[in-house]
């Protein structure tokens, strides 16, 4: 008996001693960061040049692997069931992380379990736009066309955020807006622009630009500051909507078990990254707001927006399957 306690003591003595080596020599071969949306939307526009930029810092390529599907739960699972060792990151958005375990009966992986946090990366507000056919200049406006005419308007999503911003905007105004899902920021954008949808929730990197066309029009800011980008674009708290005031956010995550020395050196080229001046310029004329933490930080942040978010999806009442 003693013989095997003393076995599985040298055993669990070498496992232990390899893993630190393990980290200390981390990474020797190329890096994967997983991100869980199709290309060309905001999540892109924020993993590419942190991708970049986190290359430099390790000296081997981190490569971004778009994933997508069920609205970000499809790549986020893949990360989940992926070895501890570094070698798979996932790009933690809110959807994901808060708010698709209450929408869908199984999303293969729990947010509070199965990652470990590495660091916040850019916190940003939604963008309420509308097709300029639609006849309101404001958001009390907007609830006004809402009532007049019950689900009549349509907005449409391709995260379960913006899902969910949607539904809050209809429980804190007590209108009937009806939800059209889409796969892709991209192809919601494609028929918001030529008038098949009324309007959008959008993290402001797919809209913005063509607001600034006057392809589209503006209604609010749902942070709590304007966008510098859109300095006359009021927030939902000016626009006389202050229970309206949602943020969203972007960061990385790692397999639950992944060794300390490995979270907190991707955590500190994380923060190089987002310190960097292109980085930083990219991502602000964007609309994204870089937004560095720590580890800890990150994961109290998942921690309350998942109870959150889980009182507004009981009370709409929704699910995804």
């Amino acid at each position: 008996m003693q013989r095997a306690l003393r076995l599985v003591a040298a055993a669990s003595l070498a496992v232990a001693s390899f893993s630190v080596q393990a980290a200390e020599s981390y990474p020797t071969r190329p890096v994967r960061f997983i991100n869980p949306y199709p290309p060309g939307g905001g999540t892109d526009t924020f993993a590419r040049p942190v991708a970049q930029k986190m290359s430099e810092g390790l000296g081997e390529q981190v490569l971004v692997d778009n994933r997508p599907g069920a609205q970000g739960s499809i790549g986020t699972a893949l990360a989940a069931k992926a070895p501890p060792d570094g070698y798979t990151l996932i790009l933690a958005q809110s959807g994901p992380f808060t708010i698709n375990p209450f929408l869908y009966k199984d999303v293969g992986f729990d947010p509070l379990k199965d990652f470990v946090a590495v660091g916040r990366g850019t916190e940003q507000p939604y963008l309420v736009v509308v097709h300029p056919t639609v006849p309101a200049r404001s958001m009390k406006e907007l609830a006004a066309v809402a009532r007049k005419s019950p689900g009549k308007l349509t907005y449409g999503s391709s995260s379960s955020v913006a899902q969910l911003v949607g539904e809050l905007f209809k429980q804190v105004t007590a209108t009937d807006v009806l939800h059209i899902p889409y796969k892709g920021a991209a192809a919601a954008l494609v028929d918001l622009m030529s008038g098949q949808i009324d309007l959008m929730y959008s993290t402001p990197p797919s809209t913005m630009p063509h607001v600034k066309a006057g392809k589209l029009r503006a209604l609010a800011v749902t942070g709590a500051a304007r966008l510098p980008g859109l300095p006359d674009v009021p927030t939902s708290r000016e626009a006389g909507i202050a229970e309206f005031e949602v943020t969203g956010w972007y960061g990385i995550a790692l397999p639950a078990g992944t060794a300390r020395e490995i979270v907190l050196r991707l955590n500190r080229e994380l923060l190089r990254a987002l310190d960097s001046p292109d980085v930083k310029s990219r991502l602000t004329s964007a609309g994204l707001d870089p937004s560095p933490s720590t580890p800890e930080q990150f994961e109290a942040q998942i921690r309350r927006d998942h109870a959150r978010w889980a009182k507004v999806v009981k009370r709409a009442g929704i699910k995804a399957d």
